[in-house]
């Protein structure tokens, strides 16, 4: 990158620093009338929006895509109507911004408060998923932050139809057009992850090498996860029919997903009865299916190999297991999982407890697909990535996450001396 071109993404970020900082103390009813605002350019803007898509895909199978990255892609009518009614629902959550978590007197007439507040600029940085661009840019309105997005080259047409949209929506309201800004070339990720002075939190969405790229290339913060190893075990107690049903899902419903299930565990002892059912379903959905020793002596499938344990999928394959108890289970999943999304199918409130409890991942789920991970469906409105960091936020990353705080203390002119020394005065530290 030149040197005119650096000066130029650094002016960029100056620019979305300074219409964040702005956008930060506007008033709710501000930010949710931008928000509308939004909608009704998308709308008004979806011919052209899927129109770029369409030339974004036609490109991208001309030179190779991986299908898994191609699903990704590829925005239709209902899905672009659904991104939107997502925008939709973040208008209708609570602000963040200004929400009092401590409110104490720490003496007579000096009073402490911990108030939320925007984290200020965020650098978003994906490949394909061009929908990604209108999830993450109400969020970041909603929240009082700034963005700046890097999308995969094979979504630029797409992200730039978007953004164009949302700049039109943002034209007659009290939001500057600035606080949503987009990279399009390669060359500004590196200089993206070097600007710590201006953007305060970066999230990677993509591959498990994408996301190492970003963390070992920034100072600055870094929110994602790597993988989405995600697993189904199907216990001794497990009502078969219900298992077939969410093993099925968790798998087709959307493979290219983070939150698709890679491997399913049954246990042994359900595991005659179980696996041929639960195969057939697959194998009816064009699932492609390999198995360990003890799941081919039941079935006529594929060989696993250590590979297949630790690989994601994206795609219509799944590895299957047989353990001879929970705690083989839980071992299995604490080796090779990514700590993103867990479920256990069983109708022993016991060991369904111990299942919860023990498996270490941001989302733990009994008798429900794993595909529920997601924040539109936990009723964030949307998300801009999911986090399986132990260090909150964790799990889909909404609102919640996008918000920080500071502590503003008022007094009458009280000095520290008052409380220190032989005669100091307590302080009352009573909650309001």
């Amino acid at each position: 990158m030149s040197v005119s071109q650096l000066a130029s993404l650094t002016a960029i970020a100056r620019q979305t620093r300074n219409a964040a900082r702005q956008l930060g103390v506007l008033s709710t009813q501000a930010k949710n009338e931008a928000i509308e605002a939004i909608s009704i350019a998308l709308e008004a803007a979806a011919p052209d929006i899927l129109a770029a898509n369409g030339a974004d895909c036609e490109r991208s199978r001309g030179e190779g895509i991986a299908k898994p990255l191609y699903n990704r892609l590829k925005l239709d009518e209902t899905k672009l109507k659904g991104a939107i009614a997502g925008v939709r629902d973040v208008g209708k959550l609570a602000d963040p911004v200004g929400s009092v978590q401590i409110d104490r007197e720490l003496d007579r007439g000096l009073n402490l408060k911990r108030v939320a507040c925007p984290l200020g600029v965020l650098g978003i940085i994906f490949e394909a998923r061009p929908d990604a661009v209108i999830q993450i840019s109400s969020l970041a309105i909603k929240s009082g932050n700034g963005v700046i997005l890097k999308g995969g080259k094979e979504a630029i047409e797409s992200c730039k139809a978007i953004v164009k949209a949302i700049h039109q929506g943002l034209a007659n309201t009290e939001i500057s057009p600035d606080v949503v800004q987009l990279l399009t070339t390669r060359e500004e990720i590196l200089e993206l992850l070097k600007l710590d002075e201006y953007v305060d939190l970066i999230i990677p969405r993509g591959s498990n090498s994408f996301v190492q790229f970003v963390q070992e290339n920034t100072r600055i913060p870094v929110l994602g996860h790597a993988d989405g190893i995600c697993h189904v075990y199907v216990d001794a107690a497990a009502d078969l029919a219900k298992a077939t049903d969410i093993v099925v899902d968790a798998k087709i419903q959307y493979p290219a997903a983070c939150n698709a299930t890679e491997t399913l565990l049954v246990h042994r002892a359900v595991a005659a009865d179980f696996l041929p059912r639960v195969t057939a379903a697959l194998q009816g959905e064009n699932v492609q299916l390999c198995g360990d020793e003890m799941t081919r002596e039941v079935v006529e499938i594929a060989p696993a190999t250590e590979e297949d344990w630790a690989t994601e999928y994206n795609d219509l394959m799944l590895s299957i297991k047989v353990v001879d108890s929970l705690n083989e289970a839980i071992e299995h999943i604490s080796t090779y999982g990514s700590r993103h999304t867990e479920a256990i199918v069983t109708e022993d409130a016991q060991t369904a407890e111990t299942f919860l409890n023990q498996v270490d991942a941001a989302g733990v789920f009994q008798n429900c697909s794993t595909r529920f991970s997601d924040g539109f469906r936990y009723g964030f409105g949307a998300e801009v990535g999911i986090s399986t960091q132990k260090m909150p936020p964790r799990g889909p990353v909404g609102l919640e996450g996008l918000v920080t705080y500071k502590y503003k203390v008022v007094g009458e002119g009280h000095i520290a001396a008052t409380y220190a020394g032989k005669d100091a005065k307590p302080f009352t530290h009573r909650d309001l």
